[in-house]
């Protein structure tokens, strides 16, 4: 990585503010040094150096960033040292001839004006002369003798340490695996499959499909059936990985049966990659064209890559919408900008580096995976897990960060939420030196939740909510390591990023809620949806609410401090007598009661001039709601909030719905309680959760 070199003294970490509850102070600021050593001032430098003499801050570094793209983007690519050839060059070295001399970067971006185009081939395109591999990117650190023999990937499950591969390991189980299916006649553009737990096997799979230029697009094991042939039905794969099972709350959970049925109705498919995970040797013969790992890519050395350095919009990944309102949308994303996007996010927003462990909870069905995956081109060790978040013990990812010395710790407001609920305490359980940021995202994280991490995990640590999406496989919100963290704000907007927020005239606004928009092309953009030749549903998805704007579909604030506030999606914010209210500002103040585990609210219409707020609760184990309870928790709302956000009828459930990602369906629940049908329930984690809410009789009168 490019910009100054790091420094090795010990750092005297950042300190939690004296008054974390209050508005007026910050929850954490940096210390001198770590402003100093960190590589977001380093970048400023290299910035400054190339002529941006006004870039003396964060502020200001934005301000140029989204003011000045076609020097932006070169900057990082510089700073990470992303390796790439040149067309013009690439030719010529082809031809014996010597290249010519031509400015670097000379096509930064094409049509930078043109966000949504009528025909997609006429929109923005980045580094149209670059040629790169993704693949080449993640393992370039292998190549060197000394970050070759360091832990490039450490495997966790609920039965703890697994297995470590180092960065030539990885490097020499890719290269076996990538051999494997090159002889199997895949090219690029091949779609490659991953059903697969979070399991090194998915990273070895997707990197090897990355390096022959193939897309890789991947469900996690705990998909039915239909949820995995609505998304993989559409892209027709070629090849497919999965495992024998899964473990999760302490159970095993076999995964063959339904590979045999997707399998089944997939007739693209020519090879079935079965990985043991449960078991040492799998049965996989009632699996048609089914091969065990080891037989299809034999353990025998290979050492070399054939990486296809390919234009820097070629895909790389296929992405799924949820899919609860009809099909899952596929959204594919291109090489060169992911890996750019990640890479400034990760070494500038994170400030991850090769002396870095980088823990993300997710599954392989969750953007997360795929953001985490591209740490290993800054040399970053990824420490990866799988299984419930608190099983065996609520505190088995805390006993993980310990063992490993875990310097970034990725999670879901969610969990947070639930360890605070389960009285876990990492502070006084455990030792974590090492603990430098937490990263949280998923869904807004609520300011009692701040408290929590910084009374109870770790009080000199920077917490960093994120906000982005599977759209973007990257963040609009991110961290800053030379910035306060501000209780119940995320820190910045990203880089290179110009998000405003808008009312519903289109006119920006600080202070108050809007729709979270982007105003200029960004490189991670999706470069297609899968079968949209004419873009049309494209630009239904983000461009038909502000000509040539980004609708991101996110109710949000900017703060004085210039920082955002999620208050939830704007498809599911409430209206009643006209007001428009987010819902996490609701769930904020619900779940801070202790007989609280989480909630969901809705609006339901009675007439075309009257509608009411609708409650749900899911409450902890044993208890049954109560007028005291009812009435505790519409004090806490009103007191905290505003007479409009109390809900009319409280309701008590025993689950509530949720996307495999983890993210509650208030638009499924809406469906379900109007009686209207909700279009894709197998896109739900627990679809059976919808009857809960079906015909009830609290909400006849």
């Amino acid at each position: 990585m490019g910009g100054r070199k790091r420094q090795t003294k010990k750092k005297t970490p950042g300190v939690r503010a004296a008054a974390t509850e209050t508005a007026d102070a910050p929850a954490w600021v940096p210390a001198p040094d770590e402003i100093l050593d960190s590589r977001m001032t380093a970048f400023m430098q290299l910035v400054r150096e190339s002529g941006a003499r006004g870039v003396i801050d964060y502020p200001s570094l934005y301000e140029w960033s989204i003011e000045h793209p076609e020097r932006f983007w070169p900057a990082v690519w510089r700073f990470c040292s992303v390796v790439a050839d040149d067309e013009e060059r690439r030719q010529s070295r082809s031809r014996g001839a010597a290249p010519k001399q031509r400015k670097p970067f000379a096509d930064v971006v094409v049509g930078l004006d043109r966000m949504a185009p009528p025909d997609p081939e006429l929109g923005p395109r980045w580094f149209t002369g670059a040629r790169l591999n993704f693949a080449e990117n993640l393992l370039r650190h292998a190549r060197d003798a000394q970050m070759g023999a360091r832990p490039a990937i450490v495997a966790w499950n609920e039965r703890g340490r697994q297995r470590s591969l180092t960065f030539a390991e990885l490097r020499d189980e890719v290269a076996r695996v990538a051999r494997a299916m090159r002889e199997h006649g895949i090219v690029a553009g091949d779609r490659i499959a991953g059903f697969m737990p979070n399991v090194p096997e998915a990273i070895i799979a997707m990197l090897a499909a990355a390096s022959l230029g193939a897309i890789w697009s991947s469900c996690s094991p705990d998909f039915g059936v239909k949820g995995v042939l609505d998304r993989f039905g559409q892209i027709e794969p070629r090849i497919l990985f999965c495992a024998d099972g899964y473990r999760y709350a302490g159970k095993e959970i076999d995964s063959l049966e339904r590979v045999r049925d997707i399998v089944a109705e997939l007739p693209s498919l020519e090879r079935v990659v079965v990985v043991p995970y449960l078991s040492t040797d799998p049965d996989a013969r009632l699996i048609r064209r089914a091969v065990g790992w080891r037989d299809f890519a034999p353990a025998e050395p290979f050492p070399l890559i054939d990486y296809e350095r390919l234009p820097f919009d070629h895909p790389l990944y296929i992405l799924y919408s949820s899919g609860t309102t009809g099909l899952p949308k596929c959204m594919v994303h291109g090489a060169g900008g992911t890996l750019l996007q990640h890479l400034k996010e990760m070494a500038l927003h994170t400030d991850l580096g090769p002396d870095d462990r980088l823990f993300y909870f997710t599954t392989c069905g969750w953007m997360m995976w795929n953001w985490m995956v591209s740490a290993l081109a800054l040399g970053t060790t990824l420490v990866i897990y799988d299984g419930a978040p608190l099983s065996p013990e609520p505190a088995i990812l805390w006993d993980m960060a310990e063992a490993e010395q875990i310097t970034v710790f990725g999670t879901s407001a969610k969990y947070l939420a639930l360890s605070e609920k389960a009285g876990v305490e990492p502070a006084r359980t455990h030792d974590l030196p090492a603990l430098k940021a937490i990263l949280s995202t998923g869904s807004p994280l609520a300011a009692h939740s701040y408290d929590y991490v910084y009374r109870a995990v770790k009080p000199a640590v920077r917490l960093s909510s994120v906000s982005g999406g599977t759209d973007i496989v990257s963040c609009f919100a991110l961290g800053n390591p030379i910035a306060p963290v501000w209780r119940g704000e995320l820190q910045t907007r990203g880089l290179g990023m110009k998000v405003e927020i808008w009312d519903d005239a289109g006119h920006p606004v600080r202070g108050q809620a809007g729709e979270l928009v982007c105003t200029m092309p960004f490189p991670s953009m999706p470069v297609a949806f899968w079968r949209d030749p004419d873009g049309a549903k494209y630009r239904a998805a983000y461009f038909d609410h502000f000509p040539n704007v980004w609708r991101h579909g996110d109710w949000a604030e900017l703060t004085e401090h210039d920082g955002l506030i999620i208050h939830g999606r704007s498809d599911a914010t409430l209206n009643p007598g006209g007001v428009r209210i987010g819902t996490a500002e609701i769930y904020r103040q619900v779940e801070q009661l202790e007989d609280v585990v989480e909630s969901l609210a809705i609006e339901q219409t009675l007439s075309d001039a009257e509608s009411r707020v609708v409650l749900f609760v899911r409450l902890r184990e044993g208890l049954t709601l109560d007028d005291a309870l009812e009435d505790r928790i519409r004090q806490r709302i009103r007191e905290h909030t505003s007479p409009h956000h109390v809900p009319k009828k409280i309701v008590q459930v025993t689950d509530l719905p949720r996307t495999i990602s983890g993210k509650i369906s208030e638009l499924a629940v809406r469906e379900v309680v109007h009686g209207r049908p909700v279009r894709n329930a197998d896109a739900l984690a627990n679809p059976a959760s919808l009857a809960l809410f079906r015909d009830l009789p609290e909400l006849r009168s």
